[in-house]
């Protein structure tokens, strides 16, 4: 693909250079098109249609994309879908302001303005993940160039950029990151925001050197808080995005108190059944593999849910993917309390309180759906919003009917 194209895809994100990145891409988008205005009439003399060798509408375009973190389950699910419509508001505005639409010399441009979110029906983790919903959305929209906004933090964490244009140039779009201005970035030593990061990450590491210690000794209390600080010093900004609320952690751990005892009656129960079919002399088993679509997001409530469906037994979290989790069953009944979402709910409550809790049953919001040798991930259309609702219902709707 060529580096020139005016078929441009825009990854946006809250950052300092967002507004410089969008303009960047519109001039980009203006040269195309204005190349396209000077291209030659043909042999017979009609003008050329605009298209690359292989045929493909060669219109310029730009589309501004938001790769989703959250999906909304429910009315008060904690999901970033206000903060992108916020934010691809702004940016539209940007892009006109930037083609000049008041003035009707520039007006009569064409150049195609798009935003859209993306990857609101899957787990995005990994810069491979934001890459490849990223990529999907180009395909099917027919664009060939990827410009990157330098401070974009994929994930909401910085240190995923450069393996994300990584994963980005494996493809076979062009990649580039903008050649825009950026501001030196000085953090205060001293902060609201870094004390809360320090504070936490060193008390943290430093429980967890003791409680390995095994001892209060005068030497491990020395030797820990001076590894305790030395991690502080390096991995405070890495290990938290944003500064942790005291009040919020208070409450999470509180309810955490709460939610061991259930998981432990919850393994308790599985425990007792999972002896009676080994006893039982038929040993009635029925092992299936379900995908279930989760209503929670995030690296750590992810794994928690996973984690303790694992622990659960009869149940085997087998891989967590962009599709939810893949599960496996080794009983009808262990299917059923996956389907009742007991474990679902519970976790939702550790990190979203009660309100959070208030959801329908996996079987209810039709998310859990066999998994077979011919299950495929969800198509490249599904990405976009504004093809998410049908094409992800519809499977989803047709594997409910399967449960």
């Amino acid at each position: 693909m060529s580096a020139e194209s005016s078929r441009i895809l825009v990854p946006v994100g809250e950052s300092s250079t967002i507004r410089n990145t969008v303009a960047y891409a519109i001039r980009e988008a203006r040269a195309g098109a204005e190349a396209t205005d000077e291209t030659p009439a043909d042999a017979d003399g009609a003008d050329e249609t605009p298209a690359d060798a292989d045929g493909t509408d060669e219109t310029p375009a730009v589309h501004f994309v938001f790769p989703a973190r959250g999906r909304a389950v429910d009315a008060e699910s904690l999901d970033d879908s206000a903060q992108a419509e916020r934010l691809l508001e702004r940016v539209m505005v940007w892009a006109r302001e930037d083609l000049g639409y008041d003035d009707s010399e520039e007006a009569e441009l064409d150049i195609e303005i798009e935003t859209a979110v993306v990857g609101t029906d899957r787990y995005l983790f990994s810069p491979g993940d934001f890459a490849a919903v990223i990529t999907e959305y180009a395909a099917v929209a027919g664009l060939s160039r990827i410009i990157v906004d330098p401070e974009f933090q994929p994930g909401g964490s910085a240190p995923m950029l450069r393996p994300f244009e990584v994963e980005l140039t494996r493809s076979d779009f062009a990649v580039e990151e903008a050649p825009v201005e950026r501001q030196t970035s000085r953090t205060r030593l001293v902060s609201r925001t870094t004390i809360g990061k320090g504070i936490a990450t060193f008390g943290a590491t430093y429980a967890f050197y003791l409680l390995i210690a095994g001892s209060l000794s005068l030497f491990n209390l020395a030797t820990g808080g001076l590894t305790a600080l030395l991690a502080t010093i390096g991995f405070a900004n890495i290990t938290f995005v944003s500064s942790p609320s005291p009040r919020r952690t208070a409450l999470r751990i509180a309810r955490l108190g709460l939610f061991v005892p259930y998981l432990v009656w919850e393994i308790t129960k599985a425990n007792l059944s999972i002896a009676y079919i080994i006893l039982h002399p038929d040993l009635p088993i029925d092992p299936e593999m379900r995908r279930f679509r989760a209503a929670v997001w995030g690296g750590i409530p992810v794994t928690t849910l996973a984690n303790s469906i694992t622990l659960t037994p009869g149940t085997l979290t087998v891989d967590v993917g962009r599709d939810g989790l893949d599960i496996h069953t080794l009983t009808g009944p262990a299917r059923d309390d996956l389907a009742a979402g007991g474990l679902e709910r519970a976790v939702r409550f550790v990190y979203y309180g009660r309100a959070g809790a208030r959801i329908p049953t996996p079987t209810e919001r039709e998310s859990l759906s066999l998994v077979t040798a011919e299950s495929t991930p969800s198509g490249a259309a599904s990405g976009a919003e504004t093809e998410t609702g049908a094409d992800s219902t519809g499977e989803v709707t047709e594997a409910g009917g399967e449960t």
